[in-house]
């Protein structure tokens, strides 16, 4: 046969690597007109053929018939002589299509050679595909099974069985990856390393936390509320700034819904990551003031020009304003954009710094912060005033209980 097979189930292959049939049949017959340059010096005269369902390719050379002794360019024309040895009925000035026998014409290796450059071809596609596909979805989220896990990333693979990484720096502190789990991520960028692109996707940026909130919030997908701003501590606590474009419409309400049932979706996807939704507003005073939410402010002094805030509080509101390692402030400084410096109603007071047993949740289980209430401890001050024995005695815990629960309690004021 002239014709040479190149790729082996040919339509099963184009629909698995989600190549399209001009694309592909284009670079197959880039691929040997580049070989038949090489032979002949020119590919003008030569029709490459591909059959798109098996993957065969045919290659047939025109020349135009000159009369016997007339023989210009050996490429391109043919003698009359040698034209009716093919077919009889051919006349001068006709065109004659010949059909190339390739395996001969060209021979093995170049053959192979043509093979390995088309593999070659292909793969550079199938990349390039690959890259577009991800550039276009970056900041969006995707679904993908964890295949592997290591010390400092996390491979995984979307529906199509692409590779995507997820850094430790991009996985939730609270993430507890299991092989063969489903987990959502947001694309965070596509990047090329050592010519192959690698997908990194995350779980920590804002952006994820901002898309989820569009998929339980219908006004924020319809753009009856915009998202303005979003600082995170991944795992721990996230602010939210919100505002409405219907006055009709409460942007924290919404967020929230009814009884927390939206908020509570979006909690639950990001490891029981404490969420403030704030509503949003351009008056700084008032937008500091949201930003330290729990806490209640008595007054705010503001540097305008240099984005410093001194805010005052009462003395058993500043824990709160702070937060547990400092978290809650942070974030409000990052939200605002301004130095917020906490302070008492009154300097002189020596009232010692103290922390709410709500900021301990994480760590001490529900149903032993319920029993120091129970006693009257409300913050951690409280209870480390107790000795560990009246503690034991009036909470009826095990001392090991005890001993655990004051070590942790004790280990945030070392820590001021």
């Amino acid at each position: 046969m002239a014709s040479i097979n190149l790729i082996d189930s040919f339509q099963e292959f184009k629909e698995a690597e989600n190549i399209d049939r001009p694309t592909l049949m284009k670079v197959m017959e880039d691929v040997f007109k580049t070989l038949i340059r090489k032979k002949y010096g020119s590919d003008e005269n030569f029709d490459v053929i591909v059959n798109d369902q098996k993957g065969d390719l045919e290659i047939f050379r025109r020349r135009t018939i000159v009369d016997d002794d007339d023989l210009y360019n050996t490429l391109t024309e043919i003698e009359y002589k040698d034209a009716i040895k093919i077919e009889p009925d051919y006349q001068v000035g006709e065109e004659l299509y010949e059909e190339i026998d390739i395996q001969k014409e060209f021979g093995r290796r170049a053959i192979l050679a043509g093979k390995q450059t088309l593999a070659a071809r292909i793969n550079d596609l199938k990349k390039n595909i690959l890259i577009k596909k991800y550039e276009d979805r970056v900041d969006e989220i995707v679904n993908g099974e964890i295949y592997q896990f290591w010390k400092k990333e996390a491979l995984l693979l979307d529906e199509d069985g692409n590779e995507m990484i997820m850094p430790k720096a991009e996985q939730i502190p609270s993430d507890f990856l299991k092989k063969g789990e489903t987990i959502r991520a947001v694309v965070k960028r596509v990047e090329l390393k050592n010519g192959q692109p690698v997908i990194i996707v995350s779980r920590t940026s804002p952006i994820f936390l901002e898309k989820l909130l569009e998929i339980e919030v219908p006004e924020i997908f319809d753009g009856l509320i915009v998202v303005k701003k979003i600082v995170r501590e991944p795992g721990e606590r996230a602010k939210v700034a919100v505002e409405s474009f219907d006055d009709r419409i409460d942007p924290v309400g919404a967020c929230v819904g009814m009884k927390g049932a939206r908020i509570h979706g979006v909690v639950r996807e990001l490891k029981g990551e404490n969420i403030d939704v704030i509503n949003y507003t351009t008056n700084t005073q008032l937008l500091i003031q949201r930003s330290l939410t729990p806490a209640k402010i008595s007054s705010i002094e503001l540097d305008s020009e240099n984005k410093r805030a001194k805010v005052y509080m009462p003395a058993d509101q500043v824990s709160l304003a702070i937060g547990r390692r400092g978290v809650n402030i942070k974030l409000a400084c990052e939200l605002t954009g301004y130095d917020i410096d906490v302070r008492r109603d009154n300097e002189g007071d020596e009232e010692e710094f103290d922390i709410e047993l709500e900021e301990f949740a994480n760590e001490i289980e529900d149903y032993l912060l319920d029993d120091l209430k129970r006693i009257g401890c409300d913050t951690a001050r409280a209870v480390l005033s107790l000795s560990a024995e009246e503690l034991e005695r009036r909470t009826d815990w095990e001392k090991e209980t005890v001993e655990n629960v004051r070590r942790i309690l004790q280990a945030e004021f070392d820590e001021e």
